[in-house]
């Protein structure tokens, strides 16, 4: 059997026989007691599968795939979305079914603890796993005298750096979340637990990924692989963006330095054409300009169809994207285009977000999770430089070289909405920022990052750019309600999620964050 990263035959029979889970509290995933002790962790054989199993988790297995959760989390808050159907009335929103009516009112900032998107379970799932690999793995090598410790550190580098992603997430979307970090095994394990600092959290996640950075394996032997599991540089690319959210800039820069420097990912050569720049990165993912992707295939389906328009349509691309205000467009010459524009992200005909769904069919709808492209790493460091130091000029042209060099790549047009797009003077760090802020929104275009890209730069210098993130909000919504959305961002604790209402009742320990008590 191919050892990958898929939802294989092997990789069911692990969670359900080893996982077996539980649907009454997030925290309650316990694997049967003797199974996971005293039967299971026995051969390095066993160990490879529960890691496997870590990934699958990813795929399925809570009530709304982990990826659209990243997606509703990181987009519908920003300004690149918007319903799939136009609601501009009680009427329309009367025919809106729940889970479009919840994801309705996030768009429009009306975020209440009984929403169900603002349900953790998901993530808290995939950390379980993770931590039942952390505490389980170290006694295999007491079993199997083939284990030797460094390829046990291996795997345990994939579950920390796993467990640290999962973390950094709940970190940007809630703020204060538990901090879980033994595995729930056995009834007796389940209880209360508080929320931990932001604080708590952040070191938790720079700790786990640091593991996973220095421990983890430069690659797995082939593409899919090394694109679909935790690889030392993947550790170093969420390491990179952890720092960069924290201000702490030179140890981004450093974490970027290592993805950069091994050599393994690349842009796509100047002058591709967009049908294989499409086809390579997102159509069938694994490319060389990938990181680490979700790796959804025909036996595990990405949810992505019923989100864009394959058999429904709950949300699509807002009007100022089709109409060509992001990417831009020649009315003179049509080939001259950014290929990561029209047909690519959308389709500016009618909005519909096309990325994760062009070419495919309800029973081929597999696009990969995008969670770290090299672009990314380049424009991290790109805005990394830009704050370093601001007002350097070195560090600010560096930065815009490493602009351009996305921009030369893409084929980006240097006139959109009327505006030429023209490198910043490298001394004037404010519009740098600028001008790496709006290049991730057309690199980046429906990848779940516009919200926490709109909050990072927002609370930079403790919110010296909160008017971007205020005009970017009040835009979005409706011109009766700009004023209302405004006083509502002014508060800064409304710019993380509240605590899901089932949590509250499960999990007497909890205390709703403080906006929404």
């Amino acid at each position: 059997m191919n050892r990958k990263i898929k939802h294989t035959i092997l990789v069911l029979i692990t969670l359900i026989s080893v996982f077996g889970t539980s649907c009454k509290k997030w925290l309650d995933l316990k694997p049967q007691d003797g199974l996971i002790r005293e039967e299971y962790w026995q051969t390095k054989e066993q160990l490879d599968a529960a890691v496997m199993g870590c990934y699958a988790s990813l795929l399925g297995g809570s009530t709304v795939p982990l990826a659209k959760y990243l997606f509703i989390w990181g987009e519908l808050r920003g300004d690149m979305v918007v319903p799939g159907l136009d609601v501009s009335s009680e009427g329309d929103e009367a025919l809106l079914n729940a889970k479009m009516r919840d994801e309705f009112d996030i768009i429009r900032t009306q975020i209440a603890p009984t929403n169900s998107f603002v349900n953790w379970e998901a993530l808290y799932k995939t950390i379980n796993y993770c931590n039942t690999v952390i505490k389980f793995a170290p006694e295999v090598i007491t079993r199997d005298k083939t284990l030797s410790q460094t390829v046990l550190n291996a795997y345990l580098a994939e579950a920390h750096a796993l467990r640290g992603l999962m973390y950094f997430y709940l970190l940007r979307s809630f703020g204060e979340v538990p901090l879980k970090l033994e595995p729930t095994y056995n009834d007796s394990q389940i209880g209360a637990i508080a929320k931990s600092s932001q604080e708590q959290v952040y070191q938790q996640i720079i700790t786990d990924l640091m593991f996973g950075a220095e421990n983890g394996q430069v690659t797995y032997g082939n593409m899919m692989e090394d694109r679909g599991r935790m690889t030392k540089f993947t550790a170093y690319a969420a390491l990179a963006d952890a720092y960069l959210w924290n201000e702490e800039y030179q140890k981004s820069i450093d974490a970027c330095n290592k993805v950069i420097e091994s050599g393994k990912y690349q842009l796509l050569p100047v002058g591709t054409p967009q049908i294989d720049f499409y086809t390579n990165v997102y159509l069938n993912g694994n490319s060389v300009e990938n990181i680490f992707e979700f790796q959804f295939d025909n036996q595990k389906l990405n949810p992505f169809g019923d989100m864009f328009g394959l058999s429904g349509l709950e949300m699509r691309a807002a009007n100022w994207i089709s109409e060509g205000n992001l990417f831009g467009t020649d009315a003179i010459n049509f080939e001259n285009r950014d290929v990561r524009g029209n047909n690519t992200s959308m389709l500016e005909a009618n909005g519909t977000i096309v990325k994760y769904i062009n070419g495919r069919t309800n029973a081929t709808s597999y696009t990969h999770w995008f969670v770290y492209r090299y672009a990314d790493v380049l424009l991290m460091k790109a805005e990394a430089l830009t704050w370093l130091s601001p007002g350097n000029t070195s560090n600010g042209a560096e930065a815009i070289a490493l602009v351009g060099r996305i921009r030369n790549a893409r084929h980006a047009l240097s006139f959109v909405a009327d505006k030429s797009i023209e490198a910043p003077d490298p001394a004037n760090t404010q519009n740098i920022s600028q001008y790496i802020f709006e290049e991730r929104a057309r690199e980046f275009a429906f990848e779940g990052k516009r919200w926490y890209d709109i909050l990072r730069n927002a609370k930079r210098n403790n919110y010296a750019n909160e008017k971007l993130l205020l005009d970017i909000v009040s835009a979005s919504a409706d011109p009766s309600k700009q004023q209302t959305v405004i006083n509502k961002y002014k508060d800064h604790r409304s710019h993380y999620f509240p605590i899901y209402s089932y949590e509250l009742q499960t999990n007497k320990a909890l205390i709703q964050n403080p906006f929404y008590q």
